[in-house]
C-alpha cells in the first residue's frame, strides 16, 4: 500500500510540477515583443486556413502559442481600438472615439500597458504604429502620431514613400474609366513598388526591431512593433505581388442577390464594391493586392523572429501578434474596417509563451484582456479599474471561457456589437434608433440573414438590449477622474 500511495504522490507532483511556471515567468524575467499590423484580417492568414495567401513567419508564432479563433477588437478602426488595449480602457470609458491619444482622456497618473513594464525596470521601445498614426499621411511625413511619450524609453517612427513608392501602380477605388492617378489617402491603391524592402516602413521597421533587440538583449524588454501593412495603399515590393498573380485567378467571397435589403441602412458599410465603383476585375486586384501587402508584412515579421532565436531570446520572450482590427475583403460587398460584423470586429491573436504548449483556443476573447494578462504572466500587477480579464487560464486549458460575450464599437456609426457563441447582435445608436442587427453565427455563419425583426427572435433581443445597457453602465463606472466620466458619458456624434 505504502508503494502505491508513492507512486500516486510521485505522479501528482510530476503533473504539479508541469503546471508551474518557468523560472522566468515566477521570477517575472519574460521580455515582452508585441507585434500589431494594421488593418489585417484572420481570414488572410494560413494559421486560420486561408490556402492562397501564405503567411509562414505568422504560422511559426501559432505552432508554438495559442492561436485564439475568437478574438475581437474593441473599436473596429485603429484609433479607439489602439487607445483602449493600450490604456486598459473602453473607449466608451475615455471617450477616446477617434484618432486621439488616450494620454489626455485618461490623466497623468493613470499608467498604460507598456508604462507599466516601463515603472518595473523594462526597457520598452515603440518601433512604428503601435498607438495611432495615420497612414499613409504620417508615415510619409514620419511624425509621432497620437503616440503616448509617458508608455516608452524609446521611440521611433519610420518613415516611407507609400502610395508615392516608384513602380506599377493603379488607383482601384472610384476609378470606373481608369484614367484617375495613383492617389494617396484613405484609398484602394495597388502600387507594385521597384527597389527592396528597405524603401518602405516595414522593412525600416523590421530593422529597427532587429537592432533594438540585439542591443537590449541583456536588460528585460517590452518592445512595441508596428507595422503599417496591409493598410492601404497597398504598398510592397514588386516579388511580394507574383503569387497572386494573374489577379484574375483570385476568389471573391460568395455574393448573394438583395443582400442588404434586411439590414438597416447603418449596418450597410462605408465602403462596398458599388460605392467604390469598384467592378471584378477590381475587386479581384484588390484582394490581390492585399495579399500582397500581407506576404511583405509576414516576411517582415519573420526577420525580427530569426533575430530573437539568434540572439537566444525566444526561450525568455513572450510574442503576441495581432492587429488593431479586422478586414473585409469582398463579404456582402464590403471593403475595409468600420463595419461590426465578425471579418471587421474579429481579430488574429496569437500568444506565445516559453514552456506552454501550442493550442488553438475557441473561446471568446477581447485584445483588452492583453494587458492584464501579459502583465502578470511577467510577474507583475495590472493597476486596478482597467477593463480587461486574465485570461491566462486558457493559455494551458484553450477549453475554459472566461466570458459570455464580447463587446466592440464602431463609434462613426454609433455602433455596438454583442458576440456570442451563438448569436451575433448589432445596435446602431443607444437607443437602438438607427437599427438593429442579430444574427444566428451557429446556423449563418457567414451572417446573412437578419433576425432582428423576426418575432421568434424578440425575447433574445430584448436580452441583449438591456445586455447592453448595462456593459455601457458597467465601462462608464470607471475609475477615471470626473473630467473624463463626464466626457464619456456624451452621446457619440
Amino acid at each position: 500500500m505504502k508503494v502505491i500511495i508513492g507512486i500516486l504522490s510521485g505522479v501528482l507532483l510530476i503533473c504539479y510540477t508541469a503546471l508551474l511556471p518557468t523560472s522566468a515567468q515566477a521570477e517575472g524575467k519574460y521580455n515582452v515583443l508585441f507585434i500589431i499590423s494594421d488593418d489585417l484580417t484572420y481570414t488572410a492568414l494560413s494559421c486560420y486556413g486561408n490556402e492562397v495567401c501564405k503567411t509562414p513567419n505568422i504560422d511559426r508564432i501559432a505552432a508554438h502559442g495559442v492561436r485564439f479563433t475568437r478574438a475581437f477588437c474593441q473599436g473596429t478602426y485603429c484609433g479607439p481600438s489602439r487607445a483602449a488595449f493600450m490604456s486598459g480602457y473602453y473607449p466608451h470609458a475615455t471617450g477616446v472615439l477617434g484618432y486621439t491619444s488616450p494620454r489626455p482622456n485618461i490623466g497623468p497618473d493613470k499608467v498604460t500597458w507598456p508604462q507599466l513594464f516601463k515603472n518595473n525596470d523594462y526597457y520598452t521601445a515603440r518601433v512604428g504604429k503601435v498607438y495611432h498614426m495615420g497612414v499613409p499621411g504620417g508615415i510619409e511625413q514620419g511624425t509621432d502620431g497620437s503616440d503616448d511619450p509617458l508608455s516608452w524609453s524609446e521611440k521611433y517612427n519610420c518613415q516611407g514613400p507609400e502610395w508615392k513608392a516608384p513602380g506599377e501602380g493603379e488607383t482601384l477605388e472610384g476609378n470606373p474609366d481608369g484614367k484617375r492617378p495613383v492617389v494617396g489617402g484613405n484609398t484602394f491603391v495597388v502600387v507594385e513598388a521597384d527597389g527592396d524592402e528597405m524603401v518602405h516602413a516595414d522593412g525600416i521597421a523590421a530593422a529597427k526591431a532587429v537592432e533594438l533587440i540585439k542591443s537590449h538583449k541583456d536588460k528585460r524588454f517590452w518592445l512595441g512593433v508596428g507595422f503599417v501593412r496591409p493598410h492601404v495603399p497597398f504598398v510592397a515590393p514588386k516579388k511580394y505581388f507574383e503569387p497572386f498573380k494573374p489577379y484574375d485567378k483570385m476568389v471573391l467571397p460568395e455574393k448573394i442577390p438583395d443582400d442588404w435589403d434586411d439590414i438597416p441602412k447603418a449596418g450597410i458599410n462605408y465602403k462596398t464594391s458599388e460605392n467604390m465603383k469598384m467592378d471584378i476585375r477590381r475587386q479581384k486586384k484588390a484582394m490581390g493586392g492585399y495579399y500582397g501587402a500581407v506576404a511583405f508584412l509576414d516576411a517582415m515579421v519573420g526577420r525580427v523572429l530569426d533575430t530573437l532565436e539568434s540572439e537566444g531570446l525566444a526561450d525568455s520572450t513572450i510574442v503576441i501578434f495581432t492587429s488593431d482590427h479586422g478586414y473585409h475583403l469582398g463579404e456582402h460587398d464590403f471593403w475595409a474596417k468600420v463595419s461590426l460584423r465578425d471579418e471587421s470586429s474579429g481579430v488574429p491573436l496569437i500568444i506565445k509563451v516559453p514552456g506552454m504548449k501550442p493550442a488553438v483556443c475557441d473561446s471568446l476573447v477581447e485584445l483588452q484582456d492583453l494587458y492584464p494578462t501579459i502583465s502578470r504572466l511577467c510577474g507583475l500587477t495590472p493597476p486596478p479599474g482597467i477593463q480587461g480579464r486574465d485570461i491566462r487560464a486558457l493559455l494551458t486549458n484553450p477549453r475554459q471561457e472566461v466570458r459570455d460575450a464580447v463587446f466592440s464599437v464602431a463609434p462613426m456609426r454609433q455602433g455596438f456589437l454583442l458576440r456570442t457563441h451563438e448569436f451575433s447582435y448589432i445596435q446602431y445608436a443607444e437607443d437602438a434608433s438607427r437599427g438593429i442587427e442579430l444574427f444566428d453565427v451557429k446556423k449563418d455563419p457567414k451572417q446573412f440573414t437578419n433576425l432582428a425583426q423576426n418575432p421568434e427572435y424578440a425575447n433574445v433581443v430584448k436580452r441583449f438590449q438591456k445586455q447592453l445597457a448595462l456593459k455601457l453602465e458597467t465601462i462608464r463606472n470607471n475609475d477615471l477622474p470626473p473630467r473624463q466620466k463626464k466626457a464619456a458619458k456624451k452621446s457619440v456624434p
